[in-house]
């Protein structure tokens, strides 16, 4: 059995780090041999989780960051995105698909992070800032 290979990324808060862990994970996921439907979701959650932490968490505060770890596991791909803001409550982010939100630019961020990955957890951190922790598990091929 191939051991878990974990690498960790740190990225300032700006919208570029946005497009820079979608590539750093991209490479990872190269590097393991990963199929394109598991690279398109990955990055899709990944996009999605890091421009939370930039802007709804961190508010682009250039003195805070985002931590990216992604561990490749025989058994499964886990990523988490740390920010150092507040944190939330995932459950009372309106459902994006409710008629009355239809229009609203906001919360299909964690749809989509529910929708492309195979579970996915939000984690108040001790300390200030929120953890959220996806799980793509492995299929009979990457």
């Amino acid at each position: 059995m191939t051991p878990p290979e974990t690498t960790e990324l740190t990225f300032p808060s700006r919208l570029g780090a946005v497009d820079d862990a979608a590539e750093a994970v991209a490479e990872l996921l190269r590097r393991i041999g990963a199929d394109e439907r598991l690279m398109y979701d990955v990055e899709v959650a990944v996009r999605e989780a890091v421009a939370n932490a930039v802007v709804h968490g961190n508010h682009q505060d250039p003195a805070k960051t985002v931590l990216v770890t992604v561990t490749a596991a025989p058994e499964a791909l886990e990523l988490t995105v740390h920010d150092e803001g507040a944190g939330f409550d995932p459950e009372a982010v309106p459902d994006p698909t409710a008629p009355d939100q239809i229009l609203r630019g906001t919360g299909r961020g964690l749809l989509l992070i529910r929708s492309f990955m195979d579970e996915a957890e939000w984690l108040i951190r001790t300390g200030g800032g929120i953890t959220v922790r996806m799980i793509k598990k492995r299929r009979a091929t990457w």
